[in-house]
């Protein structure tokens, strides 16, 4: 660990033996942390711990952990939020529905402590490249990004986009791999005081494939609640 303040990891775990195993081997390694038995008591330290990763199980008391992630990812203070996901339920299905719910990494039980350590170090690592406002170009295959002439480039020829097409997509750059609500975006892109519906993202966001069309299979829709950008491009 570094000499910065120590990251803060909520787990959420049900089964004190294994919340008590993960704290241990956490705290081991410098992490702060703190347990929730249930997604209401989750939901609550969200709020006051303002923790910087949330280790979640699927299968809890009151609300389950897919419920969790959901209302992680669509409040726009926690839609950013790491989530690795730690459960018995192993089958590839249930590892994609998890993911495709917003989960950043996935865990299944029985586990390795210390491999779930290797894991959360890794996902902040990963993590930690983003966001960087002052970051003023990016690559995403042959897409280029100029921030500072507003341009966007595909294989060196220029592609005209409107101001919100432009933020659109450069927010999107700036979080590949990551599942952003669509309020989340009209936030970013359009601002606090928009009082459009969240139709206008998917409208953009069609207009963005259609002017670019390598983005079709890139920008990934994710059911029920917005969109992210595959990260395999990413320069």
């Amino acid at each position: 660990m570094s000499d910065k303040a120590p990251k803060k990891i909520l787990i959420v775990e049900d089964e004190a033996d294994i919340a008590q195993l993960v704290k241990f081997y956490l705290e081991k390694e410098g992490f702060q942390t703190s347990v929730a038995k249930s997604g209401g008591e989750a939901l609550k330290l969200l709020k006051s711990e303002h923790p910087d990763l949330v280790i979640l199980d699927l299968m809890l008391p009151e609300m389950d952990g897919t419920e969790i992630c959901k209302k992680i990812r669509s409040a726009p203070d926690t839609a950013l939020l790491p989530i690795l996901m730690l459960t018995a339920k192993a089958e590839e299905s249930d590892i994609i529905v998890g993911l495709e719910l917003g989960a950043d990494e996935y865990v299944t039980k029985p586990f390795s402590p210390k491999t779930l350590v290797a894991r959360v170090k890794a996902l902040f690592r990963r993590l930690g490249r983003e966001p960087d406002d002052r970051q003023s170009a990016f690559k995403f295959g042959p897409l280029a990004m100029d921030l500072s002439r507003h341009e966007v480039t595909v294989s060196g020829k220029e592609v005209s986009l409107t101001a919100k097409e432009f933020g659109l997509l450069e927010h999107l750059l700036r979080h590949p791999g990551r599942v952003l609500t669509r309020d989340v975006l009209l936030n970013a892109v359009w601002g606090y005081d928009y009082y459009g519906t969240t139709r206008t993202v998917d409208v953009h966001i069609r207009r963005l494939k259609l002017k670019i069309p390598m983005l079709d299979h890139a920008i990934i829709s994710v059911k029920s609640l917005g969109y992210k950008l595959s990260d395999q491009g990413m320069a």
